[in-house]
């Protein structure tokens, strides 16, 4: 497998132009968590904003789930470095979720309560797009996850209108590789920011990160072969429209 950023680039322009993602100058706002995944997609959009024919106007915005100990000054001075405006959302997320709701599996509540959160945040400040770090592996997984514990033939997708919102969602990394990306962001590097959440990415994802390395030792070229069946699956599903419209501001099929 190739590493670096070259490959990450040549694999979301591939995404980018397969799903017309970005096709005119619609303002985007990166969902930008800390994590080594968002910040190297703010990396990577501000470098195709260089090269592109289309000049949309790039923000980061982050929703901060009020957590003891949050911080955004890394995240803030690396938006400085990029000339990328920095917008952020102080929410009481974690504390609803652990203190009042006492969730025992809170990660998919979490997850929709921030890009609920996120998705108001592009609103009030004018974005009508939203690009998220999902990769490679986070589509396979998600693919599995729902096969086996849902029976259901399913993955997020690369682009998703919100009707109720009005907003389009993007996913410029579905194909790229975490690895590759785990890789660009040692060597640049990125300055992540740890989670200081309590559950921390443990739970059913985790395990099938697991099972999805176990299999890829197998089948070095797995991961590419299911993305292109979900390609084959969303053209399908999709009819020729490569567009699809949610109105529950979900992400899945």
């Amino acid at each position: 497998m190739r590493h670096g950023f070259d490959e990450i680039r040549k694999r979301m322009k591939k995404a980018i132009v397969r799903y017309e993602m970005i096709a005119d100058d619609t303002p985007i706002m990166v969902g930008l968590s800390g994590g080594k995944d968002s910040l190297a997609l703010l990396y990577a959009l501000k470098d195709f904003l260089r090269i592109s024919k289309y000049k949309y106007p790039l923000a980061a915005g982050h929703v901060s789930l009020g957590f003891p100990g949050d911080d955004i000054s890394r995240m803030e001075q690396f938006c400085h470095e990029l000339e990328v405006p920095f917008f952020w959302q102080q929410t009481e997320i974690g504390d609803i979720i652990f203190s009042h709701r006492q969730e025992t599996n809170p990660c998919s509540l979490c997850a929709k309560m921030r890009r609920g959160a996120l998705n108001s945040l592009a609103q009030a400040q004018g974005f009508s797009k939203i690009a998220l770090a999902h990769h490679q592996d986070d589509a396979v997984e998600t693919l599995l996850l729902n096969l086996f514990y849902e029976g259901r033939v399913a993955s997020f997708r690369p682009v998703t209108y919100l009707d109720r919102m009005q907003l389009t969602v993007i996913r410029p990394f579905v194909y790229v590789p975490e690895e590759q990306i785990s890789y660009f962001a040692r060597n640049l590097p990125l300055p992540v920011t740890k989670s200081n959440c309590p559950q921390d990415c443990q739970g059913k994802r985790q395990s099938m990160k697991r099972i999805v390395s176990e299999l890829e030792a197998i089948a070095p070229l797995g991961k590419d072969r299911v993305t292109g069946a979900l390609d084959r699956l969303f053209q399908h599903a999709w009819d020729g429209n490569l567009v699809i419209r949610k109105k529950d501001g979900g992400g899945n099929l």
